[in-house]
């Protein structure tokens, strides 16, 4: 699913059915060694997910550590992102070569829990969805489009982004029953200074989907 909102040159892979035998990179097991079991699991299918993406860019399956904020930390000169939720765990990565940073997320298409909207978005964005009727869960999806936000911004800037730092705007196209697709900007309402010597933020531009009753979401910031 994830990889019909990439670009081709971006390799994906996702995880649906959890296999009970998966096991985790020994390099990594140090870091989920007091983790609870769906932690477990969640780490332990995320990282496959991105070792089969490693594998198909030409790079060695290698380990992935954690870094500051609990980002995954790539191997050199590779840029990418991971995503759990009950039921998904996938990861999206590329050369740095062709891409600055990549955020994908993936969320269960339900609505937000109750009193999550009001600390998760701006007036802005709350007024569209108010005023938007597609059928769909549009208050998970903004979550969804701002975690994936995020996760683009952090690696080029080493800081945090609070919800209320980007205002999200979206397209939809042709939806059905729990189903949609279009595309979303992110409008960075926070200077957006980088550490990797390139042009400063100012926003990011991604694709969504709802399907399978997931909610995806995903950037590719060249």
């Amino acid at each position: 699913m994830i990889e019909t909102i990439l670009p081709a040159d971006v390799a994906s892979a996702e995880l649906l059915d959890y296999p009970e035998d998966l096991k985790p990179h020994p390099a990594e097991e140090h870091l989920i060694a007091k983790s609870v079991e769906k932690r477990r699991r969640d780490f332990i299918g995320a990282r496959h997910c991105a070792r089969q993406a490693l594998t198909q860019l030409g790079e060695p399956a290698v380990a992935i550590g954690k870094g500051e904020r609990g980002a995954p930390v790539w191997p050199r000169g590779i840029v990418g992102s991971l995503t759990h939720c009950d039921g998904f765990r996938g990861a999206a990565l590329a050369h740095r070569l062709r891409y600055r940073s990549i955020g994908i997320d993936a969320e269960p298409h339900e609505t937000l829990p109750e009193g999550v909207l009001d600390s998760v978005s701006l007036p802005a964005e709350r007024e569209w969805l108010r005023t938007t009727d597609s059928g769909l869960h549009l208050d998970r999806l903004l979550f969804c489009a701002k975690e994936a936000t995020y996760k683009a911004w952090f690696p080029l800037t080493a800081r945090w982004l609070g919800f209320e730092d980007a205002q999200i705007t979206f397209t939809i196209g042709e939806s059905g029953a729990g189903t949609g697709s279009g595309t979303f900007r992110s409008q960075l309402l926070v200077p957006g200074r980088t550490e990797d010597g390139g042009m400063p933020l100012t926003s990011f531009d991604g694709r969504w989907l709802i399907t399978g009753g997931f909610i995806l979401t995903a950037i590719a910031h060249g």
